[in-house]
């Protein structure tokens, strides 16, 4: 018998200008009185005070700014949390959202995700992103029962964050290329739903990848979608490939990991040329964005990336990739020397 499966995803969902002002009448329709608020640490006064008049109605039992994400310290929190507590809402970066999520997932508690960046897809995902004894992993996680993105307030971000957003997206077409793969050498289950939807919001998005109001929307909903893809399928096939798991491994040996989505980004570009398709789409979207100017003004370290790639296949257990089905280290170092994208990306 085929298993039954059940799909978590948003209730809520807000994506505009001016949704963060809202926050108390979204929590008033959902009969949220009581709320233990996590915020980036150094997330600028200005929109903590915007947040916190909004929710003027809302008793708020705890603000906590979130300096760690650290596994132990999340659970030392949870076993000391106040109560009674409606919901749990996380403001800002990753950090503050990746450990809201997950006393939310401990606790059993509704949880709002209200992003002020859109620099990857963990907004709205069933996962979250912690340290176990210093070293990061992804632990299963609940998924918000709202998402409030105000667009607006993600367009005042610095823009490095966007394109950032901009690098983990499109990586979600070498991540599904990836799970089909998998499918084909190792009969890896593909949930054909979960990757249409991967696949049509990374194309959602290249019909206009703009960074203003409309296209802080169109990249806002694209990653949303991301994150429900996952959700569907149980799994961040949809979303998480060999590209990713280059970026894994450069977090763990380089010695200065940049943000997630530009290693990411980088990264796709170069898994296209050994999954042979996608590359030149691929390119066009970061000329037309700037993302390859905004590498080119801070390469990465060639070496850093040739061992990344090395150590890549051995990241996950029993995840199949293009890099599983040959030895790509030469084709890698090729790419690195002689494609002109990617030598704007290493330092020489």
């Amino acid at each position: 018998m085929i298993p039954v499966k059940q799909t978590s995803i948003p209730t809520l969902v807000r994506i505009k200008p001016g949704a963060l002002d809202r926050m108390g009448v979204y929590a008033e329709r959902h009969q949220f009185q009581r709320a233990l608020l996590f915020s980036s640490q150094d997330l600028h006064a200005r929109l903590s005070e915007r947040m916190l008049a909004a929710l003027e109605g809302v008793e708020i039992l705890q603000h906590v700014p979130v300096t760690s994400i650290s596994f132990e310290e999340a659970i030392a929190f949870f076993h000391r949390m106040p109560g009674p507590v409606d919901v749990i809402i996380g403001f800002g970066g990753g950090k503050a959202l990746d450990v809201a999520k997950y006393l939310s997932f401990l606790s059993r508690l509704p949880y709002l995700a209200v992003p002020t960046s859109l620099s990857n897809d963990g907004f709205c995902s069933p996962q979250s992103s912690l340290t176990i004894e210093h070293r990061r992993r992804s632990l299963p996680s609940a998924m918000p029962f709202g998402v409030i993105l105000d667009t607006a307030v993600c367009l005042e971000a610095p823009e490095v964050l966007w394109h950032s957003g901009v690098g983990d997206l499109v990586s979600k077409l070498t991540a599904v290329r990836d799970w089909k793969l998998a499918f084909h050498a190792r009969q890896t289950p593909v949930d054909d739903f979960a990757a249409l939807l991967s696949d049509a919001s990374v194309y959602e998005f290249l019909a206009r990848p703009v960074r203003d109001i409309e296209g802080m929307k169109l990249l806002g909903t694209a990653l949303l979608m991301n994150g429900i893809s996952m959700s569907i399928c149980g799994s961040s096939r949809p979303a998480s490939g060999s590209e990713h798991l280059i970026s894994h491994a450069l977090d763990g040996l380089s010695a200065r990991p940049r943000p997630h989505g530009l290693q990411v980004g980088v990264a796709t570009y170069l898994i296209s040329l050994l999954q042979g398709a996608n590359s030149d789409l691929i390119a066009t979207l970061f000329d037309t964005t700037g993302f390859w100017k905004l590498i080119e003004s801070d390469p990465f370290d060639r070496a850093e990336w040739l061992e990344a790639a090395r150590l890549a296949p051995t990241i996950k257990d029993n995840f199949y990739t293009v890099l599983s089905s040959r030895d790509c280290l030469p084709e890698i170092e090729t790419a690195i020397q002689t494609d002109p994208h990617l030598q704007r990306c290493f330092a020489a």
